[in-house]
């Protein structure tokens, strides 16, 4: 895939989760890996209404080379990618149910969703950890996202939203929104006794479909 077929991917995906309410008004950023560096939503941009020649460039050191100013959370998408090297893409979103758990002060933080289904174990994998809370913009977040990066695709940031990375941008948006569904899941059997997955059976799932 070229730099404009990933241009017109990122708008064409963006404006789809932005249309289901997945993000609102400027809410939001979505990132990915080209050869030459990365390609991450501007500032104060709205995933519904992106323009493909303004998406922002970033060199592999993350200084803006070229588009709109990158996001103000460029260093979320950072400790990601410094710290996974399969990651492709991240999808950072302020999608509702997913906050909703990220707001409760009741639940397991090194893994607030049991693993209810093998869909949100084969996307969002085995860990989700809840990172503690940091005013948006912040940069004290990154290190608190490295640590929690190298065994956790995923994680939800508190009172904030969820941070998604996959080898691919589309891996990227699935498991963002399968971590919305496996939100819903959960919030609705919360206060009862699911069955969940065994240790045994989410292993199998990861070695199969990684």
């Amino acid at each position: 895939m070229n730099e404009t077929q990933s241009r017109d991917l990122m708008v064409e995906l963006a404006a789809s989760l932005f249309a289901r309410g997945f993000a609102v008004g400027s809410a939001g950023n979505i990132s990915m890996r080209v050869d030459d560096g990365f390609l991450i939503t501007p500032t104060n941009s709205s995933l519904g209404r992106l323009d493909p020649a303004r998406i922002a460039k970033l060199d592999h050191a993350f200084h803006h080379v070229s588009g709109d100013p990158p996001s103000k959370e460029v260093f979320m998408h950072r400790a990601f990618y410094v710290t996974r090297a399969d990651a492709g893409a991240i999808v950072h979103l302020h999608s509702t149910l997913a906050t909703a758990v990220a707001c409760l002060p009741d639940v397991n933080t090194d893994n607030p969703i049991p693993p209810l289904t093998p869909y949100f174990v084969m996307r969002v994998g085995r860990r989700l950890p809840v990172i503690p809370y940091f005013r948006p913009g912040d940069p004290a977040m990154e290190p608190a996202i490295k640590a929690a990066a190298p065994d956790a695709r995923a994680v939800l940031l508190a009172n904030h939203g969820p941070v998604v990375s996959g080898k691919t941008l589309l891996d990227a948006v699935y498991a963002a929104e399968e971590l919305e569904e496996a939100a819903k899941l959960y919030l609705t059997l919360r206060g009862s006794a699911p069955r969940v997955l065994t240790p045994a059976q989410v292993n199998e799932l990861l070695e199969t479909f990684g």
